[in-house]
């Protein structure tokens, strides 16, 4: 049935239409940490722009009448080759991960949650059972081990492990102000902006008062929760993980296990050595190291290293299904999104978090339809087109 769209309807048709949508629903500040990014943002731009370099190689006649996207990834079957991406502190929306765990568990697919996520893993695995707890190396070994211990009991079926970080806080175009937590003072100076977007402001009204930027997964249960700058300022403060320390962490974690951030072929090659069953080709959004490459370019030399030994997945610059289905003839397993749902919890809550996953199966389908393929299985390299110098540009 042809959807009609109006200025009422709250079906969206893209991912760029979610964004053009949270733009206009979020404070300016929201929207601006929304879109992060560092220094000139490079990457962050390369990220998107990258998939546009890659062309598709259609075929005509002969085409499957049915088309399967169903695959399994870190030990768990999903209905598409998309998962969500761990994304820290939510507040866009009151439901937060909790929402954003219902429209994964309604369209059959994972969630990655944020050690730093606004919601207890507790809510999210009762929302979602797919869930897979992040972790950064933030504090003692036993507190990491406290919260993996916490992770287990509370029924994560995997752990992910971020390391792609470098503190970067320099953008061109300015950060946005972002307080510590939101006390009287905070909201005399939000005031203007949570004015301009009074829709957004009655929703966190309705929900009981403005979101507090505590990070309740990173405590000890029981224990009151850290700020979200309390709980950063603890991961600045500690020092980096060695491959040393990887192996231990492994050891605390004998399910599936993933290394987030991974951009060369020699770290992929550790990470397997250490003992990951999965790695993720990612520099966190864009949010990192500017001028690292774009993910899809880092993607092919890691899937020549390792990629009989260990999961590959793919997460950045991911837009809409075809998108997916280049990261696939490239060698991922899967993709993870992050700000394309985010935009569109932003718009609608959990409907437009559904909206975006319906968008990245229809795109996903389509492309699957003119590539001949019967499945995402089927997916070879001979359907993208690759230019020339394409994994060596950034």
């Amino acid at each position: 049935m042809t959807k009609v769209r109006s200025l009422s309807n709250p079906w969206f048709e893209s991912v760029a239409v979610a964004q053009r949508r949270a733009k206009r629903r979020l404070p300016k500040s929201v929207y601006s940490a929304l879109i992060a990014g560092s220094e000139a943002g490079v990457t962050l731009a390369d990220n998107v722009a990258a998939f546009a370099e890659l062309g598709f190689a259609p075929h005509v006649g002969g085409a499957s009448a049915s088309r399967d996207m169903t695959t399994m990834v870190m030990g768990e079957q999903i209905s598409l080759p998309v998962l969500i991406s761990p994304t820290g502190v939510q507040s866009v929306h009151p439901d937060g991960e909790v929402a954003v765990a219902r429209a994964a568990a309604a369209r059959g697919t994972a969630i990655g949650l944020s050690s730093f996520a606004s919601k207890p893993i507790e809510d999210v695995v009762a929302a979602n059972p797919q869930t897979f707890f992040q972790l950064y190396w933030a504090g003692s070994r036993e507190q990491i081990a406290a919260r993996i211990e916490r992770a287990r009991a509370a029924g994560a079926r995997g752990l992910i492990v971020t390391l792609d970080w470098t503190f970067s806080h320099s953008r061109d175009w300015g950060s946005p102000w972002i307080p510590d937590k939101v006390d009287l003072k905070a909201m005399l100076r939000m005031a203007p902006e949570a004015l301009s977007r009074p829709q957004w402001s009655l929703e966190w009204i309705r929900a009981g008062g403005p979101p507090d930027l505590s990070v309740p997964n990173v405590a000890p249960p029981g224990q009151p929760p850290l700020t979200f700058f309390g709980a950063y300022g603890e991961w600045m403060m500690t020092p980096p993980p060695s491959w040393e320390d990887l192996r231990w962490l492994r050891e605390q974690w004998h399910g599936p296990f993933m290394l987030k951030g991974v951009i060369r072929a020699d770290d992929a090659r550790r990470a397997v050595d250490a003992g990951f069953t999965a790695i993720s080709v990612s520099n966190h959004g864009g949010n990192n190291l500017d001028t690292t490459p774009a993910s899809i370019r880092a993607l092919p030399a890691i899937v020549e290293a390792v990629g009989d030994q260990i999961e590959i997945l793919l997460d950045g610059g991911i837009r809409r299904g075809g998108d997916v289905v280049k990261a696939l003839a490239l060698g991922a397993k899967a993709v993870m999104i992050g700000r394309a749902y985010l935009w569109g919890l932003a718009a609608t809550g959990q409907a437009g978090v559904e909206n975006v996953l319906d968008i990245m199966r229809a795109g996903i389908e389509s492309a699957l339809l003119g590539l001949g393929r019967p499945s995402t299985a089927e997916i070879v390299r001979e359907d993208v087109i690759v230019p020339p110098g394409f994994s060596s540009r950034g």
